[in-house]
């Protein structure tokens, strides 16, 4: 009895055969099919090859919501270097829901020289290079955002030259914390001092001919520091054609949250919008002369999201490459046999057609003579 079953068991299953065996005696082989499948295959294995670099491949999803958190402290990373003594500049930030100093005692003040060695040149204009490419390419920012924590720093690299010429310059760097509404970072001349009514800088002791706000931006970044990610600023570098000379830098902040397969991460994205003019009273244009930096925060909040392709998604693309280069090939090719035979027929045809032969009354017959055998003696 269970052989009985086997047998039937198996029987059932052949009947259910999707891929009958053809006997080799019927199948015809011929050039032209053989022609075909080298070229389907090897269409097979190009497409598969591409179609697993792209499986590899990953892409960045944006979605956007509304920023529901006020109440968080927004952190600004600065790194700015100016044309002037550190005794001659201050830095500090007006908060305007508050109208108040914001404290700006996380800000280190280091005399440095402004002019640059060769190799922080070479870095700065490779800085340089590149925001202008993400000004033009803007799907580089995914390249950027995938390769986080994975490139060098931007900072530029410390003096290596040991020169002896003496600081004319003030490196302002590192970080404070501001309530998450817009504000204005602001450099100018002289130390700032709060007061119940607003702030006010120490810059009568400061003669005008010393002022040179030239200045270079080696880093500026709003939220968490995250190694090798490029900001708009970056790498900037503006030298005052004149003494009393305002800079302008209007910032829009973007809260983001950055989700890759390295790195989780809250950051902000910002776009800025630059300007910059001579301070002439006597010709209207006023205005203190410095380095303004005006911030507002964006109401959305964008969540960037590094996804891959399913595996199952793979194989579902890779099964459909296949069948359809076979299904399409086989169709192609019969259709092209369908034409060779029936141009050929018809040359064949003209082969056979009849001649005209001269009969003796001064006819014609379109009969073709028949062989017999006396003829061919």
């Amino acid at each position: 009895m269970r052989r009985l079953n086997r047998k039937k068991t198996l029987n059932l299953m052949k009947e259910l055969d999707a891929f009958p065996k053809v006997p080799e005696s019927y199948v015809e082989t011929s050039a032209s099919g053989g022609t075909v499948s080298l070229i389907a295959f090897t269409t097979i294995a190009f497409l598969s090859v591409m179609e697993f670099m792209v499986y590899r491949d990953t892409w960045m999803k944006y979605e956007y919501e509304v920023d529901k958190d006020f109440t968080s402290k927004l952190r600004i990373n600065i790194d700015i270097t100016v044309a002037m003594r550190c005794q001659y500049v201050g830095a500090d930030v007006l908060d305007l829901a508050e109208t108040m100093v914001a404290s700006a005692d996380g800000l280190i003040y280091e005399p440095v020289v402004f002019d640059l060695t060769p190799q922080q040149k070479e870095l700065q204009r490779m800085l340089q290079v590149i925001q202008s490419r993400l000004q033009e390419e803007h799907s580089l920012q995914d390249v950027i955002f995938k390769s986080a924590f994975k490139s060098a720093s931007t900072a530029l690299p410390p003096r290596e030259d040991n020169s002896l010429q003496s600081p004319d310059a003030c490196r302002i760097h590192g970080h404070l914390y501001v309530n998450k509404v817009a504000g204005n970072f602001h450099i100018t001349v002289g130390k700032a001092i709060p007061h119940p009514r607003g702030h006010a800088h120490l810059a009568a002791l400061v003669s005008h001919e010393s002022y040179n706000f030239s200045h270079r931006i080696d880093h500026l970044s709003f939220g968490e520091l995250i190694p090798g990610i490029i900001n708009p600023l970056d790498g900037t570098e503006k030298i005052a054609s004149d003494h009393n000379q305002m800079f302008q830098y209007f910032i829009t902040v973007v809260p983001t949250k950055l989700h890759t397969h390295k790195i989780s991460a809250e950051t902000h994205q910002f776009s800025v919008t630059e300007r910059e003019r001579v301070i002439n009273h006597g010709a209207g244009s006023h205005g203190v002369s410095g380095i303004f930096m005006k911030y507002d925060i964006s109401s959305l909040m964008v969540t960037v999201t590094e996804e891959h392709m399913p595996f199952w998604q793979f194989l579902v693309r890779l099964c459909g490459i296949i069948g359809g280069i076979f299904s399409t090939t086989g169709i192609l090719h019969g259709f092209g046999r369908f034409v060779a035979e029936i141009i050929f027929c018809r040359f064949r045809l003209g082969s056979y057609r009849s001649t005209s032969v001269p009969l003796p009354d001064g006819h014609t017959s379109n009969h073709l003579p028949l062989i017999t055998d006396n003829s061919t003696h």
